[in-house]
């Protein structure tokens, strides 16, 4: 816990309205115990939680109510591949074995391959191996603190996606070192919705949103309009005071990152969840949130959070590497935005600024 005396708060717990899919209200949620008419769409909602935030669903079909197999899916992501605590699990596995080769499978292969690579491009501003300083900090857990310098210099030693070797499905990671692959998680998930959804013939369309922080869309809503997705605002004053709306377009992806969903404050600091691997402490460089939305799920999420630590400008540069398009909000009320976001983005509060980058 925070030592006695310091004022300490904890940030907001992203919750199903962090994003909001602006929908009609008059949308049901339909008794999934009575199958649709053969071939009349048919709309299913549903709450979830998985990846310890709530999930919120919409479901267009002409078959059965498949939400359920969402949340299941998520779960299974987290348990078999991504959680650091389940003994069980791939990265489990790998960390427990730091120094030595492990065998894992194809598909954390392919996407230990792309992570590394846009660590590389980022410079190391988005690092796999972040575990350890993640545990020293703690933020948003029980023992949050500010650590002392000795200790995250010890741990700033064993930091680096340069001591993660991949050959074939083999991976080795030096001794002592810890994968954390929570920069990636929910876009990891976002993307395995999207290969379920592929053998989904029934369903014309569906929006997933995870904790208020990813979001997948896929297919078309029935109307044909965009999916309308709104964004929070990072010094909201009120739960449900949104910063603007970005404009979806049948399959897309998009995830967000930003200083105030976890984190607390000690002599007037904030200090956040989004470490940066080279200092070892949260990124201060006056930005308060990113936005980015791409063609892939762990992209999205690992651009939001590399961003955040790289800032505009160079962050901007690595968006262009990917073909995404992003928003950045800083201290000053400021939004940038770049030339593909100006495209789909409507600012609603009218105390920021847009500034194009």
């Amino acid at each position: 816990m925070a030592k006695q005396g310091r004022k300490v708060k904890i940030g907001r717990t992203p919750t199903a309205m962090g994003i909001l899919l602006l929908i009609p209200a008059a949308i049901v949620i339909l008794d999934t115990s009575l199958c649709p008419a053969a071939g009349k769409t048919q709309t299913f909602s549903n709450i979830d939680f998985a990846m310890d935030t709530v999930v919120s669903e919409t479901l267009y079909t002409s078959g059965e109510d498949i939400t359920g197999e969402i949340g299941t899916l998520l779960r299974e992501t987290e348990e078999s591949l991504l959680s650091w605590t389940n003994e069980d699990s791939e990265i489990s596995l790998i960390n427990a074995q730091s120094g030595q080769p492990t065998e894992i499978s194809s598909e954390l292969t392919g996407y230990l391959t792309e992570i590394l690579e846009m660590s590389r491009k980022s410079d190391g501003a988005i690092d796999p191996t972040i575990g350890n300083l993640i545990r020293l900090w703690d933020i948003g857990g029980e023992d949050q603190r500010i650590p002392d310098e000795e200790e995250i210099q010890a741990v700033l030693a064993d930091i680096g996606y340069g001591n993660v070797e991949l050959s074939g499905n083999t991976v080795t990671i030096k001794e002592g070192c810890s994968l954390d692959l929570g920069a990636f998680g929910k876009g990891i998930g976002c993307d395995r919705i999207l290969e379920y959804m592929e053998d989904q013939e029934e369903v014309t369309g569906l929006l997933v949103n995870l904790g208020g922080s990813s979001v997948l869309t896929w297919g078309n809503k029935p109307d044909g309009s965009l999916w309308q997705i709104a964004i929070t605002d990072p010094r909201e004053e009120e739960d449900g005071d949104y910063l603007g709306i970005v404009s979806l377009d049948s399959t897309e992806f998009l995830s967000t990152s930003g200083d105030y969903e976890k984190y607390f404050i000690e002599d007037g600091v904030r200090y956040h969840h989004i470490l940066d691997p080279d200092t070892g402490y949260p990124a201060q460089n006056g930005i308060t949130a990113v936005t980015v939305v791409c063609d892939s799920g762990l992209a999205a999420d690992g651009l939001s959070t590399a961003c955040f630590v790289l800032g505009v400008e160079a962050g901007t540069a690595l968006l262009e590497e990917y073909g995404a398009d992003a928003l950045f909000v800083d201290e000053e009320f400021n939004v940038y935005l770049t030339e593909g976001m100006a495209k789909r983005f409507t600012l609603l509060q009218e105390n920021y600024s847009v500034q194009s980058v």
